[in-house]
């Protein structure tokens, strides 16, 4: 599953505590910047996450404290030109689904931001269901100040906070900081550096405690409700029904037994 590049070591590192997948971006001497191998290695590794029933919380963190992504690789992107036009292009396949695959996870995804996310690095933030960071880190989406888009950047962040914060971010191309991006909403903590990771492991845990069926039912209600209007964002049927499920009965037997439930995920 891991990608390797020169040095040796893993580009995507890929481990699990308990039912929490956690996938660490690797490539601190790029800053963690998006190569195409790496992109590929996300996708893979989340995609192996969604069909692994033992998983039921996805975390992304980067290595090092200099960024958690600074976006695309400028200098894959700049090797050659037909093959950087390529790269940036918004109907290439790969950059796309990258973000597409974390943005469409069922399972929760939380972005454990151990630094600064701008570009691509702040997209696929965006693309996660929850994220925290610290009082030193910086966000946003440059690529007008380099004559590039930030195409999924584009839809979801005014989908993330206010349509004129939204535009005003990607107009101007400039950063925000850590109390900034909590205060719109970007993020939902902000805790000490050391706490990042830790912070986000805590959260993925307590979600890992409810039932699979249940967290995964209100997570696809609630995203989907969004682009819907009220009356038939209730009428909609996102899967299975987890009051129909064996969890319920075992939630609500664990309820009166005083006792934690035993989850079977169906």
């Amino acid at each position: 599953m891991n990608q390797v590049h020169a040095a040796g070591e893993a580009e995507l590192v890929v481990s699990t505590d308990g039912h929490v997948r956690l996938l660490r971006l690797n490539r601190p001497e790029r800053r963690n910047a998006l190569s195409r191998s790496l992109m590929m290695a996300v996708i893979e590794a989340v995609l192996d996450a969604e069909e692994d029933d033992e998983v039921r919380v996805i975390v992304l963190t980067g290595t090092g404290d200099a960024a958690f992504c600074a976006g695309g690789d400028l200098k894959e992107m700049r090797g050659n030109d037909e093959a950087g036009a390529r790269f940036r292009s918004p109907m290439n396949r790969v950059e796309r689904n990258v973000f597409e695959v974390v943005l469409e996870a069922k399972k929760p995804t939380i972005a454990a931001l151990n630094a600064s996310a701008v570009a691509g690095g702040f997209e696929l933030a965006l693309a996660c269901d929850l994220r925290i960071s610290h009082a030193g880190a910086r966000f946003g989406l440059p690529e007008t100040k380099i004559g590039m888009g930030a195409n999924f950047g584009s839809v979801l962040l005014p989908r993330r906070v206010a349509p004129g914060i939204a535009l005003e971010m990607l107009f101007t191309g400039e950063y925000i900081d850590a109390a900034e991006a909590h205060r719109i909403g970007l993020l939902n903590r902000v805790v000490a550096e050391s706490e990042v990771l830790p912070v986000a492991l805590e959260m993925a845990r307590k979600i890992a405690e409810n039932a699979p069926i249940s967290v995964r039912r209100v997570k696809a209600v609630a995203l989907r409700g969004l682009e819907l209007p009220v009356a038939a964002a209730l009428r909609q049927d996102p899967g299975a029904n987890p009051y129909l499920s064996e969890d319920r009965k075992e939630g609500i037997r664990a309820r009166l037994e005083k006792r934690k439930p035993v989850w079977r995920n169906r």
